[in-house]
């Protein structure tokens, strides 16, 4: 992932990058993210980050307790993008529930295929939430956009056939976040597929749901 799109400027090799308008933390969170993006989220040390940024390796910590701080910082800022992004694929469950699914299926493959320097934080780095309340809370409210949708899908089972509206969220949650950890990538982490992983996602969303008795239409 390059952060040209993002406002980085067109350093040389071996140039400062990054801290050229005295913000310092977000000079970090920028190195932080191209470290990310090259070597992984657990590839990299804190002094590592300082020098991508062009500063001392003391400098870091006016922000930062350690690199796992800097690592919360940077997935805090992804789950903040996350749940823009999933809430507008999602909106509200317009024009009907079933369409707005489809959609929030592929904005989540979409994430995970544009942004895998955040994507790896948020689910990689090995931070527990617990860590930061910020930081869970950002999650939460991610999630809480796939619970929405669950509600809505449920809504239209009739009462005494609808599923627990929390294993419903948890399922498409976990089918969407296993295929793009799997076949939707940006990275080189990313498996061959036969099939575009829209088109899988939809497929194993829709077998789902017929499953559990929702009367999907065909196509």
């Amino acid at each position: 992932m390059s952060w040209s799109k993002h406002g980085r400027g067109a350093e040389g090799p071996g140039e400062p990058r990054g801290y050229h308008h005295g913000n310092l933390k977000e000079a970090l969170l920028r190195a932080a993210l191209e470290l990310i993006a090259q070597k992984g989220p657990a590839g990299f040390t804190f002094a590592e980050a300082a020098r991508w940024a062009g500063v001392s390796p003391a400098a870091p910590y006016r922000h930062f307790r350690d690199r796992d701080e800097l690592l919360a910082n940077v997935a805090l800022r992804g789950f903040e993008r996350f749940e823009t992004v999933l809430a507008r694929a999602w909106d509200d469950g317009r024009p009907e529930p079933l369409a707005a699914l489809d959609r929030l299926g592929k904005a989540y493959l979409e994430f995970a295929r544009t942004e895998p320097a955040y994507y790896s934080a948020m689910f990689e780095a090995g931070i527990p939430l617990s860590a930061s309340p910020e930081l869970r809370d950002a999650g939460d409210r991610a999630f809480a956009v796939l619970r929405g949708a669950a509600e809505k899908i449920c809504a239209q089972m009739p009462p005494a056939k609808r599923p627990p509206t929390l294993m419903v969220a948890l399922h498409i949650w976990s089918l969407s976040h296993g295929i793009a950890s799997l076949f939707g990538r940006g990275d080189a982490a990313r498996r061959t597929l036969p099939m575009a992983a829209e088109e899988l996602l939809e497929a194993g969303i829709l077998v789902y749901l017929r499953g559990l008795g929702f009367a999907t239409k065909p196509g």
